[in-house]
């Protein structure tokens, strides 16, 4: 059975925790690129999910190997901002996961 992990900062990590979830705290975008790079090795990881702020530092080559991969599916956190554009994310995951292109409407 594949782990789901949480990548945040500890603000939002006791809430995730009481949830029964494992959570990898980072302080800044930097501790965060380096926390998420060794996840994308595991194999016991199915699911890792980011805050939407430490997705938008990581660098384009990083983005690419993550989209790439099959496994673990890395998923953004939303936040209040509207920065990154998550539909359009979700809807390469799924294109890639099942070869349509699904359109996400509101």
């Amino acid at each position: 059975m594949y782990k789901f992990v949480i990548v945040t900062d500890s603000d939002r990590a006791s809430g995730f925790r009481l949830a029964g979830v494992e959570v990898l705290e980072a302080g800044s975008p930097e501790e965060a690129k380096k926390v998420i790079s060794p996840l994308l090795y595991k194999d016991d990881i199915g699911i890792v999910a980011v805050n939407e702020e430490f997705m938008l530092t990581l660098d384009e080559k990083l983005m690419t190997r993550i989209e790439k991969l099959a496994r673990p599916l890395i998923i953004p956190i939303p936040s209040k901002s509207k920065e990154l554009d998550r539909r359009s994310y979700i809807e390469r995951l799924l294109r890639k996961a099942i070869g349509y292109n699904i359109v996400l409407r509101r």
